[in-house]
């Protein structure tokens, strides 16, 4: 009985390496190909112009202009998105299910909307509604971040309800509440420091929507970073998938700390517990 049991396990242990490592070849063979690509100079030699150029931002402004313009508001577009998700998102989560459990559904309904409805439908509607914003903000590529905030809703919300369903927020406000603590000491101080990853996948998720996000940029006629690598692959097919190969890289980077951060808390939790 124990061998057989053991050979159930080396059996497993094989199917699962078999399932990693055909994975691994699915996914880094196009990686591969596309840095391949990048690294390619006359003849077939081996050249890292294109990567020195990207990493030479002075450089890189001068000779892409419209690049450097594409990462820069890219960048703006992340750090306003996640802040004004998580600004938005994570007391209205907390606070209506400590407060307003009847609602939970409707909150659920709203954040999960934009998922069935296409970007391309969703941008109809948007045109009048961004003719507005340009008339009253401007023509800035940083309004792009009210849609990119609908965009990520549904992504960001359910990262949230998942970290709160994961603790007993109700008895940990109540404890807090009998000590004298009010709802924003709750908030900040007792229910947001337990459920730190998942607020940081519902910002790392946000991050990715953000910097992948091509259709609603490119028909309200913005610019980010897929429109400028839209525009610079018919002139620099090199540069351009050299920059798409390093916000993959960047996607990946953000959800592998994304698993350390979940790993080091899961690990961390027995001890302060006991």
């Amino acid at each position: 009985m124990a061998g057989l049991i053991r050979r159930r396990a080396r059996r497993q242990r094989l199917f699962r390496w078999v399932v990693l490592t055909l994975l691994g070849v699915f996914f880094l063979l196009p990686l591969l190909a596309m840095l391949e690509f990048t690294t390619r100079g006359g003849g077939g030699s081996f050249t890292l112009q294109t990567w020195r150029l990207l990493a030479d931002w002075p450089q890189l402004r001068e000779t892409y202009p419209n690049l450097s313009t594409g990462i820069v508001a890219s960048l703006g577009q992340v750090l306003l998105t996640v802040a004004l998700t998580l600004v938005l998102l994570v007391p209205t989560v907390i606070w209506v299910r400590l407060r307003l459990p009847r609602l939970r559904r409707v909150v659920e309904f709203l954040c999960l909307l934009p998922l069935t409805i296409p970007a391309i439908v969703l941008v109809v509607g948007l045109a009048p509604v961004y003719a507005w914003v340009t008339y009253l903000l401007g023509g800035s590529s940083l309004t792009l971040t009210f849609a990119y905030t609908i965009l990520v809703l549904p992504y960001a919300y359910r990262s949230i309800d998942a970290g709160l369903s994961a603790i007993d927020v109700r008895t940990l406000a109540e404890a807090a509440r009998s000590l004298g603590a009010g709802w924003t000491t709750v908030i900040w101080r007792v229910v947001l420091p337990n459920i730190r990853t998942a607020v940081l996948s519902a910002a790392f998720l946000t991050v990715a929507l953000v910097l992948g996000e091509f259709t609603i940029a490119s028909l309200l006629n913005r610019t980010n970073l897929q429109v400028a690598v839209n525009l610079l692959g018919k002139s620099s097919a090199t540069m351009s998938v050299a920059v798409s190969l390093a916000a993959l890289v960047l996607a990946f980077v953000l959800l592998l700390l994304l698993s350390l951060v979940g790993g080091g808390r899961r690990r961390t939790s027995p001890k302060e517990t006991s």
